[in-house]
């Protein structure tokens, strides 16, 4: 009986890779045989070290590129690269986006209230997190329609299904000046409806559309961070990295081949209250 998990042979490109979520989803692809092509921002000598790495501990193949999926001209020779390399792309993975966030990288912003966010960052997630998505999808899905056959998962939010309880990110005393900026929560929310539109437009073509969304998954966050989240959480823990493995193997995988416009929560029961 043929294993329905099995990703062998599957050539998967994941923008973002190496990112926090990228480089574990990276592994368990890797670690299931995949082919993968891995994008992301990063210079060039990091991202070539971990798909060799990745080479390495699993036998399988691997390559990256350095796309700015902003740029249609950089996307679509990109992709014209990879088909002429494995003449066909599986499985698209679209884990890339910018998350503003209230931090040393960030220092001339007093507050990230809604009021005093800044258009040029709005700016920039818009175009990162849908206009790059959307550049991406189209050049990718004119090989799939070519193939009659193809796999998308889009990665959203659960502030795509719900607003942010900005109490969680008050865990100092005194006024709350730690928000989470709304430049995230409405490009993310466009996302579950993409992946809608593209699964009953392309339907018929055997291309299918999903979307993941995880939650709370743990990063070095401060004691105070995650005593605020569990209390916030049905699960009252935050997600380990590892958890997060098996929802994109499953919808990589032919074991959701019935699984298209559909979104996949993964998030501790947060949207469940």
């Amino acid at each position: 009986m043929d294993d329905i998990f099995s990703l062998k042979n599957k050539v998967i490109v994941i923008t973002g890779g190496f990112g926090l979520i990228g480089q574990e989803v990276c592994d368990a692809f890797a670690a299931s045989m995949a082919t993968l092509v891995i994008l992301d921002l990063v210079e060039e000598k990091k991202l070539e070290s971990f798909a060799n790495e990745l080479t390495s501990k699993y036998n399988n193949k691997n390559i990256s590129y350095k796309v700015d999926i902003t740029s249609k001209d950089i996307v679509d020779k990109t992709v014209s690269d990879i088909v002429k390399r494995f003449k066909k792309i599986d499985v698209l993975i679209n884990l890339a986006a910018i998350d503003a966030k209230f931090d040393s990288k960030i220092k001339d912003i007093p507050k990230m209230s809604f009021e005093h966010f800044p258009l040029d960052i709005w700016k920039k997630s818009i175009d990162t997190n849908i206009t790059g998505t959307f550049i991406i999808t189209q050049s990718v899905i004119k090989q799939m329609i070519n193939n009659k056959n193809g796999n998308i998962i889009n990665v959203a939010s659960t502030y795509s299904l719900v607003a942010p309880n900005q109490e969680l990110y008050n865990i100092n005393d005194g006024p709350q000046n730690i928000y989470k900026p709304a430049d995230y929560v409405i490009s993310k929310s466009v996302i579950p409806s993409f992946s809608r539109y593209l699964a009953t437009f392309y339907g018929k073509l055997n291309i299918r559309a999903n979307t993941i969304v995880p939650h709370g998954i743990y990063n070095n966050h401060s004691k105070k961070f995650v005593n605020n989240f569990n209390k916030f959480t049905p699960l009252g823990r935050m997600c380990d990295l590892k958890e997060i493995r098996g929802p994109f193997i499953f919808l990589a995988s032919n074991t959701s081949s019935y699984m298209t416009g559909s979104t996949l929560v993964v998030d501790g029961g947060w949207t469940a209250w």
